[in-house]
């Protein structure tokens, strides 16, 4: 029997992850380790967008993360020189906008939270970063550490680089290359139309794909180069209407949240036959806008995919929809539970949750879950980590076990990218932290 099977989440949700995914020393930890974790909580702030247009992605965040520190805390939590202390994950809603992030981040400080984490806004990120720079250099005592796992503006491993920061997403730049394996196999492709959303986020993802078009397939005519409000649009039929007169045959996209799912279902009701090639097109909803139209034609690439073959991985996404079993709950990413394992090995090394103790050992973070592994890049806090590339196809296909929300609809891999072959070169001059 196997150990994801042992335990019902109707008895101790808590003990089901840890046993599903950890083995024998979540077994060994268990609820004893989980009562030896009575010291103060470890408070982790969580600020992302939790109303207004966005708010599905933040809450998508909340459950990986949540159940990523119930699993840290079922194994005993973290070891530091007072004892075993649980993580305990607060929420602090940003409504997707910089300046309720800076607000959010002071009131996590003040409220005792020595790690920030956020996403899903390469723009807050950026400010975060400042912020966080300029609070750790004023206020030592009370230092902080950001721990991002979306934000994938490439200067923020580059130019903005800091010792505070660190980032568990691939960066626009790497995930862009990864796409390019696919659509450089598309001999086919003679016409592609992009369009993204305009910050800086869109605008970097429109830039390094004319670049990486123009490297490695000349031959590809850009028909359309469009940015669009963020989160302001509710129809796109206009835009579909452009895209489908343009003679696209395919079309390239870094938008994420309601502003792919309302893209790609006015793409598809205008009668758009060709290709997607999407960054998040994968979930929160897009494949079932997209429907029967996307079956092979509409690629996302990733961390992880749920059909990423191997006992392992299908193990680790079992347990998570057995977690958050209702179909819209269904957005699991590998990076934000290897962003805490990460977390977790970092204050053990440390024996500290002290932000300047931490950061080194996080900058040296090697870590396994479900049959992937990452490190931590120490040059530029850039983590490294496989990716994949899937395209859309009908669930119970060879090589779909797993649908997306219930849609009917899952995401077949047709490239692993192993970290060596992932990386990139960085211009990070990483700050010495100052004592």
């Amino acid at each position: 029997m196997k150990l994801e099977q042992h335990f019902s989440w109707r008895r101790r949700a808590w003990l089901q992850s840890a046993l599903a995914l950890a083995g024998g020393s979540a077994l060994g930890l268990g609820a004893a380790g989980a009562a030896r974790a009575a010291g103060e909580p470890v408070q982790l702030a969580l600020i992302e967008s939790l109303s207004g247009p966005f708010a599905n992605t933040g809450e998508a965040v909340y459950r990986n993360l949540l159940w990523a520190v119930e699993r840290v805390n079922a194994r005993g939590g973290v070891r530091t020189a007072e004892g075993q202390r649980p993580l305990a994950l607060r929420r602090h809603d940003n409504k997707g906008q910089v300046a309720e992030s800076l607000a959010a981040l002071r009131a996590a400080i003040d409220s005792g939270a020595r790690v920030v984490m956020q996403g899903n806004s390469s723009a807050v990120a950026a400010a975060l970063i400042d912020a966080v720079n300029k609070h750790n250099a004023r206020e030592p005592q009370r230092r902080v550490l950001f721990l991002n796992y979306s934000a994938i503006e490439p200067a923020l491993t580059n130019a903005l680089c800091s010792p505070w920061h660190f980032r568990f997403d691939a960066h626009a730049d790497m995930r862009m290359a990864a796409l390019m394996e696919v659509i450089k196999a598309d001999k086919a492709l003679g016409s592609i139309y992009l369009i993204g959303q305009d910050y800086s986020f869109g605008q970097t993802v429109l830039r390094e794909a004319r670049r990486q078009l123009g490297a490695q397939r000349p031959d590809v005519k850009i028909v359309g180069d469009e940015l669009h409000p963020v989160g302001r649009v509710k129809d796109f039929l206009p835009y579909a209407a452009k895209i489908r007169a343009s003679g696209a045959q395919a079309v390239l996209t870094g938008n994420w949240g309601n502003d792919l799912t309302l893209l790609v279902k006015a793409v598809r009701e205008s009668g758009f036959e060709g290709r997607f090639y999407t960054f998040y097109g994968n979930a929160l909803g897009a494949p079932a806008a997209i429907g029967d139209a996307g079956v092979g034609k509409v690629f996302a690439v990733a961390d992880w995919l749920p059909n990423v073959p191997g006992e392992d991985s299908a193990a680790f996404y079992r347990a998570f929809r057995e977690r958050f079993p209702k179909p819209e709950e269904d957005y699991v990413h590998m990076r934000m539970q290897l962003m805490i394992e990460a977390l977790a090995q970092a204050i053990d090394a440390a024996r500290s949750t002290e932000a300047a103790a931490v950061a080194p050992k996080l900058a040296q973070a090697k870590v396994s879950l479900a049959g992937r592994s990452g490190a931590m890049r120490a040059e530029d806090h850039q983590f490294q980590q496989p990716l994949v590339v899937g395209v859309m196809e009908r669930h119970g296909t060879p090589g779909v076990a797993f649908d997306v929300e219930g849609s009917g609809y899952g995401f077949k891999v047709v490239r692993d990218i192993a970290p060596s072959d992932a990386a990139m070169p960085t211009t990070c001059k990483m700050p010495a932290i100052q004592e």
